[in-house]
Protein backbone atom coordinates (compact mmCIF):
# COMPACT_ATOMS: atom_id res chain seq x y z
CA UNK A 1 0.00 0.00 0.00
CA UNK A 2 1.42 3.35 -1.06
CA UNK A 3 0.44 6.66 0.48
CA UNK A 4 0.93 9.82 -1.54
CA UNK A 5 0.95 13.39 -0.26
CA UNK A 6 1.08 16.39 -2.56
CA UNK A 7 2.38 19.80 -1.57
CA UNK A 8 3.46 23.04 -3.17
CA UNK A 9 0.18 24.31 -4.51
CA UNK A 10 -0.94 27.87 -4.05
CA UNK A 11 -1.88 31.13 -5.71
CA UNK A 12 0.34 32.45 -8.48
CA UNK A 13 0.01 35.10 -11.15
CA UNK A 14 -0.21 34.18 -14.78
CA UNK A 15 3.26 33.72 -16.21
CA UNK A 16 4.64 32.60 -12.88
CA UNK A 17 5.97 29.27 -11.69
CA UNK A 18 5.24 26.68 -9.04
CA UNK A 19 6.81 23.37 -8.15
CA UNK A 20 4.59 20.63 -6.83
CA UNK A 21 5.96 17.76 -4.81
CA UNK A 22 4.47 14.36 -4.10
CA UNK A 23 6.00 12.35 -1.29
CA UNK A 24 5.41 8.61 -1.23
CA UNK A 25 5.47 6.28 1.74
CA UNK A 26 4.52 2.73 2.58
CA UNK A 27 5.80 1.08 -0.59
CA UNK A 28 8.77 0.67 -2.89
CA UNK A 29 8.64 3.97 -4.69
CA UNK A 30 11.20 3.13 -7.34
CA UNK A 31 9.00 0.31 -8.65
CA UNK A 32 6.15 2.64 -9.59
CA UNK A 33 5.50 4.82 -12.55
CA UNK A 34 4.21 8.17 -11.37
CA UNK A 35 1.70 10.51 -12.89
CA UNK A 36 0.21 13.93 -12.34
CA UNK A 37 -3.41 14.65 -13.13
CA UNK A 38 -5.56 17.70 -12.58
CA UNK A 39 -9.20 18.54 -12.20
CA UNK A 40 -10.63 21.98 -12.82
CA UNK A 41 -14.04 22.99 -11.47
CA UNK A 42 -16.84 21.43 -13.48
CA UNK A 43 -14.48 19.35 -15.57
CA UNK A 44 -13.27 15.77 -15.52
CA UNK A 45 -9.86 14.90 -14.21
CA UNK A 46 -7.25 14.97 -16.95
CA UNK A 47 -3.75 13.70 -17.50
CA UNK A 48 -0.89 16.16 -17.10
CA UNK A 49 2.39 14.25 -17.05
CA UNK A 50 3.90 10.88 -16.23
CA UNK A 51 7.32 9.46 -15.61
CA UNK A 52 8.67 5.92 -15.74
CA UNK A 53 9.85 4.18 -12.58
CA UNK A 54 13.48 4.75 -13.53
CA UNK A 55 12.94 8.35 -14.56
CA UNK A 56 14.08 7.42 -18.04
CA UNK A 57 10.91 8.34 -19.86
CA UNK A 58 8.46 11.16 -19.37
CA UNK A 59 5.25 12.08 -21.12
CA UNK A 60 3.11 15.17 -21.22
CA UNK A 61 -0.30 16.37 -22.22
CA UNK A 62 -0.10 18.69 -25.20
CA UNK A 63 -1.52 21.51 -23.12
CA UNK A 64 1.48 21.55 -20.78
CA UNK A 65 4.29 20.37 -23.03
CA UNK A 66 7.28 22.74 -22.99
CA UNK A 67 5.94 24.45 -19.86
CA UNK A 68 5.82 21.67 -17.27
CA UNK A 69 8.53 19.21 -16.30
CA UNK A 70 8.05 16.04 -14.33
CA UNK A 71 10.95 14.54 -12.44
CA UNK A 72 11.55 12.13 -9.61
CA UNK A 73 14.09 11.48 -6.89
CA UNK A 74 13.92 7.83 -5.96
CA UNK A 75 16.26 8.38 -3.02
CA UNK A 76 13.72 10.81 -1.55
CA UNK A 77 10.60 8.88 -2.64
CA UNK A 78 9.36 12.05 -4.27
CA UNK A 79 8.06 13.09 -7.65
CA UNK A 80 7.96 16.71 -8.75
CA UNK A 81 6.07 18.80 -11.23
CA UNK A 82 7.78 22.03 -12.20
CA UNK A 83 5.22 24.35 -13.74
CA UNK A 84 6.41 27.41 -15.65
CA UNK A 85 4.61 30.04 -17.69
CA UNK A 86 1.40 29.27 -15.86
CA UNK A 87 -1.88 30.18 -17.50
CA UNK A 88 -5.34 30.85 -16.09
CA UNK A 89 -6.48 27.53 -17.52
CA UNK A 90 -3.93 25.68 -15.40
CA UNK A 91 -6.07 26.41 -12.35
CA UNK A 92 -7.09 23.06 -10.90
CA UNK A 93 -6.58 20.57 -8.12
CA UNK A 94 -3.46 18.60 -8.96
CA UNK A 95 -3.17 14.94 -8.01
CA UNK A 96 -0.24 12.60 -8.09
CA UNK A 97 -0.72 8.91 -8.70
CA UNK A 98 1.34 5.72 -8.67
CA UNK A 99 0.92 2.75 -10.93
CA UNK A 100 2.63 -0.26 -12.44
CA UNK A 101 3.07 1.27 -15.88
CA UNK A 102 3.53 4.78 -17.15
CA UNK A 103 0.33 5.87 -18.80
CA UNK A 104 -2.01 8.74 -19.42
CA UNK A 105 -5.09 6.87 -18.28
CA UNK A 106 -6.43 7.17 -14.76
CA UNK A 107 -7.36 3.52 -14.58
CA UNK A 108 -3.71 2.52 -14.93
CA UNK A 109 -2.91 4.07 -11.56
CA UNK A 110 -3.54 2.28 -8.30
CA UNK A 111 -2.75 4.90 -5.68
CA UNK A 112 -3.74 8.55 -5.48
CA UNK A 113 -2.96 11.50 -3.31
CA UNK A 114 -5.52 13.93 -1.91
CA UNK A 115 -4.59 16.72 -4.27
CA UNK A 116 -3.23 20.23 -3.97
CA UNK A 117 -4.91 23.36 -5.26
CA UNK A 118 -3.20 25.51 -7.87
CA UNK A 119 -4.83 28.82 -8.65
CA UNK A 120 -3.51 31.07 -11.40
CA UNK A 121 -4.69 34.66 -11.30
CA UNK A 122 -4.57 37.40 -13.90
Amino acid sequence: QVQLAESGGGLVQAGGSLRLSCAASGGTFRRYAMGWFRQAPGLEREFVAAIAYSGGGSYYANSVKDRFTISRDNAKNTVYLQMNSLKLEDTAVYYCAAGAVVAGLEEKYDYWGQGTQVTVSS
